[in-house]
C-alpha cells in the first residue's frame, strides 16, 4: 500500500530522521510513537504530501490516496454541518449528478436512436458502480459518522462557523472518515473527543477497510485499535508487531540490550586504542597496529540517544479527614430553564478515587465546580470534618499569569516555608536551568499544564478535585501523574477522557447524564461491561407488541385483535404475593447491608495498602531487614484479603 525508501529529513542541518525505509500493508493499523519533537507529525505530513523530504522516495499503490488530519487549526464556516460532511463524498455526488443527467437523456431519446444503447450501457455501469461504492446509503453513512462523533440531529442544520475549536476538529474528522482514503493519517484524533466518541471511533477504525496510521497520547485507544507500533527514535524507525502495552515491555528489553552492546563495544574499542597507543612506534608491531586502526575505522559506532526526561513528584501527605468527605443531597444546578443537575445525591467517602464520566455537555464540569464550591439553586452540600480541598479546573492553565515567569508564578502562591523548595518542585516537572525564567505566555500546552499541576504541591490537601488534568500531557507524564495519584493518601474526584487513566485510578465511576447521577463501584472496564449488559433491546413495533398479546377471534374498534382479560387473583394468592414481596425486600435490604459493609472494608483495605506502599517506598525503609520482611508479609496478607473482599463483592453484586 505504502513504501518509504531511504527517507531523510533535516531542519537547519539537524537530522530529524535519516535513511528511513518503511512499509505499510493494506488494512494495517499502525501507531507512530516517540518523544515530542521526534518527528511523528512531520513523517505523517511527508506521507500525505504536505511536506517534502530532504531525500528519499515515497511510493503509494496505483490509484491509492492518503489523507491527513492535523492536531488542530482547521476552521470551517459558510455551510451547514450536514452539507459540509456531504462535500467529503464529492466523487459519489458527481456520479449521482451524472446518473440524473443520463436518466433525463434516456427519457428524451427514442429507443431506436443510435446513441441510446451506449447511453443505456453507461447508465447501467455507472448505477452498479454507484451502488457498490455506497451511493444509495451515503446519507445514512453521514448520519452514522456525525452521530458517532457526538453531533445531535439538531446540529445538522447549524452553520459550521457556530461550532467551537474542538467541534471544528470533529467536523474535519467526520469529513475525512467519510472520504475513506486508502491510507488514513490521524494526528491525535482523540484530543477533542469524549469517552463515548472515542469508543465509537475505536470500533469504526477497527473495521476500517483501508490502512490507518495514527499518533495518539491515548494508551487505551492504541491498545484497542493498533496491532503494530512504529517508534520514531534515534533518527530512524523501529517496528514492534504487537499492542502498545506489549511494546513498552519489548522496548525496555531492546534498550537494555542496546546499552549492553554499547558497553561491550566500548570495551573492545578501548582495548584496541590502548594497543595502538602502546605499540604505535615499535617497528616490529607496525603491521598489527595498522590492522587495529583499520578495524576501528570499520566499526559502526552504537550511539545511544539521551535518556527520556520524566517528571517525578508526590502529592504532600493528606491531613486526616472524616469518613465522609462531602455529601450532596437533593442538589439542583440549572442554567436558565435547563437543569444540568436535577436533585442529585452523592456521598464521597475518604480514600475513594471517583471518576465522573459522561458525554460532552452532560454536566461533569458543572458537578465538579459545585463540589468545589460554586453556587447552586437547591438542595444541600455538606462538607466533612477537617476538609482541605484543592481544585484543578478544566481551564486551570488559563488562570496562570502569562506575564510571569514559571518561577514567579509558583512563588506568587507559595507559603513562606515552601519558598526554598520551589526550584526542586519546578525541577520535578522538568523546569530546570533557564527554563524556570521562561514566561508563562511562551510555554507549550503541556508545559503550562505541568506548571498548573506543580502549584498543587504547594499546600497539603485531603481532597483533590481534578477536571481534565491529563490534557496536553504526553504518555509518560500521564503515567507519572497516575502513579502520584495512586499513592496519594487522600481522596480524589476527577474527570478524564483518557480511559487508561480512568481505568488505572478509579475505584468508583459516577455517570453524569440527563441531570442524574448513576454509581458503578469499580473501574472503567467494570463500568463499560455493566453498561453493555444493561443496554435496552430495540423497541418492538407497536403492531408486533399488539399481535403478541392479542387473543384470537377478539377484535377492538380498529379491527385488530384485543388482549384477553387477565383472570382475577384470589385473596389467598394476593396474600401470598404480598408475603413473597416482603421477603424479597428483606433479602434485598440484607444484601445491600452486606454489600455496604464489604465496600467499606474494601475502601479501608485499599487505603491501608496505599499507606503501607508509601511507607515502604520511603528512603531507608529496608535498611532494617526485619522491618522490611514484616512489611512485605503485611503487604501480601492485605492483598490476599483484598482479593477475598472483591470475590465477596462480586457475589453480592451479581
Amino acid at each position: 500500500m505504502l513504501q518509504l525508501i531511504n527517507i531523510s529529513k533535516d531542519f537547519a542541518g539537524n537530522p530529524l530522521f535519516t535513511a528511513i525505509s518503511w512499509h505499510l500493508k493494506k488494512g494495517e493499523r499502525v501507531a507512530l510513537v516517540g518523544e515530542n519533537g521526534a518527528g511523528k507529525s512531520t513523517l505523517m505530513k511527508i506521507i500525505a504530501g504536505l511536506s517534502e523530504p530532504t531525500s528519499g522516495e515515497i511510493q503509494l499503490a496505483r490509484g491509492a490516496k492518503a489523507a491527513y488530519l492535523p492536531q488542530d487549526g482547521i476552521v470551517t464556516s459558510g455551510r451547514t454541518l450536514f452539507h459540509e460532511a456531504r462535500t467529503a463524498l464529492a466523487e459519489l455526488l458527481a456520479m449521482e449528478d451524472e446518473l440524473h443527467r443520463l436518466g433525463q437523456e434516456l427519457e428524451r431519446l427514442p429507443h431506436d436512436a443510435a446513441e441510446h444503447p451506449a447511453a443505456l450501457q453507461r447508465y447501467g455501469d455507472l448505477q452498479e458502480q454507484f451502488r457498490h461504492r455506497g451511493g444509495y446509503t451515503m446519507e445514512a453513512e453521514i448520519g452514522t459518522v456525525l452521530k458517532g462523533l457526538g453531533f445531535s440531529q439538531s446540529d445538522w442544520q447549524r452553520d459550521c462557523g457556530e461550532f467551537s475549536g474542538g467541534w471544528q476538529m470533529r467536523i474535519a474528522l467526520a469529513r475525512l472518515l467519510l472520504q475513506k482514503p486508502d491510507v488514513l493519517l490521524l494526528d491525535e484524533p482523540t484530543n477533542h473527543l469524549d469517552i463515548e466518541a472515542r469508543n465509537w471511533l475505536e470500533e469504526y477504525l477497527c473495521s476500517y477497510p483501508g490502512s490507518v496510521v495514527l499518533v495518539s497520547h491515548d494508551r487505551f485507544f492504541m491498545d484497542r485499535v493498533c496491532s503494530r507500533i512504529s517508534e520514531v527514535w534515534n533518527h530512524t524507525i523501529a517496528d514492534y508487531h504487537c499492542s502498545y502495552s506489549t511494546y513498552l515491555v519489548q522496548r525496555d528489553e531492546r534498550v537494555t540490550a542496546l546499552r549492553e552492546a554499547k558497553r561491550r563495544q566500548d570495551e573492545e574499542i578501548e582495548k584496541s586504542e590502548d594497543f595502538i597507543r602502546r605499540f604505535r612506534y615499535q617497528a616490529n608491531k607496525a603491521s598489527l597496529v595498522q590492522s587495529r586502526i583499520k578495524q576501528l575505522d570499520k566499526i559502526e559506532r552504537i550511539v545511544l540517544p539521551p535518556e527520556r526526561k520524566k517528571i517525578r513528584f508526590h502529592f504532600p501527605p493528606a491531613p486526616k479527614s472524616g469518613k465522609t468527605v462531602m455529601e450532596l443531597r437533593g442538589l439542583t444546578k440549572a442554567y436558565g430553564d435547563h437543569a444540568v443537575l436535577n436533585q442529585v445525591d452523592l456521598v464521597i467517602e475518604k480514600g475513594e478515587r471517583v471518576a465522573l464520566v459522561g458525554h460532552n455537555g452532560a454536566g461533569k464540569s458543572t458537578l465538579m465546580s459545585v463540589l468545589a464550591g460554586a453556587e447552586f439553586q437547591g438542595g444541600e452540600r455538606t462538607l466533612g470534618h477537617n476538609l482541605v480541598m484543592d481544585y484543578f479546573a478544566q481551564d486551570q492553565v488559563s488562570v496562570l499569569d502569562a506575564t510571569r515567569t514559571a518561577y514567579d508564578e509558583l512563588y506568587a502562591d507559595a507559603p513562606y516555608d515552601m519558598v526554598p523548595r520551589l526550584r526542586d518542585i519546578l525541577g520535578a516537572f522538568l523546569f530546570s536551568g533557564d527554563d524556570i525564567h521562561k514566561k508563562v505566555g511562551v510555554l507549550s500546552g503541556g508545559e503550562r499544564n505541568r506548571l498548573a499541576l506543580a502549584k498543587m504541591l504547594l499546600r497539603p490537601s485531603n481532597l483533590l478535585l481534578m477536571d481534565e488534568p491529563t490534557n496536553h500531557l504526553d504518555l509518560f507524564s500521564k503515567e507519572v501523574l497516575l502513579d502520584a495519584l495512586r499513592s496519594f493518601d487522600g481522596t480524589v474526584v476527577f474527570v478524564s477522557h483518557d480511559r487508561y487513566f480512568v481505568n488505572g485510578l478509579a475505584t468508583r465511576i459516577v455517570e453524569v447524564d440527563g441531570g442524574t447521577l448513576v454509581n458503578y463501584y469499580g473501574d472503567y472496564e467494570y463500568y463499560r461491561e455493566k453498561k453493555e449488559r444493561s443496554e435496552p433491546p430495540a423497541a418492538a413495533s407497536p403492531n408486533v407488541v399488539r399481535a403478541a398479546v392479542a387473543a384470537p377471534g377478539v377484535s377492538d374498534d380498529s379491527g385488530a385483535a384485543a388482549p384477553l382479560p387477565l383472570p382475577e387473583m384470589t385473596r389467598e394468592e394476593r396474600k401470598k404475593g404480598r408475603e413473597e414481596e416482603k421477603q424479597r425486600k428483606r433479602e434485598e435490604q440484607g444484601r445491600q447491608k452486606q454489600l455496604a459493609a464489604v465496600e467499606s472494608e474494601i475502601t479501608r483495605t485499599e487505603a491501608e495498602i496505599a499507606r503501607l506502599e508509601v511507607e515502604m517506598n520511603g528512603p531507608g525503609f529496608f535498611d532494617d531487614p526485619q522491618r522490611g520482611a514484616e512489611a512485605g508479609e503485611r503487604h501480601v496478607a492485605l492483598n490476599v484479603r483484598l482479593e477475598e473482599l472483591y470475590g465477596e463483592w462480586e457475589g453480592l453484586s451479581g
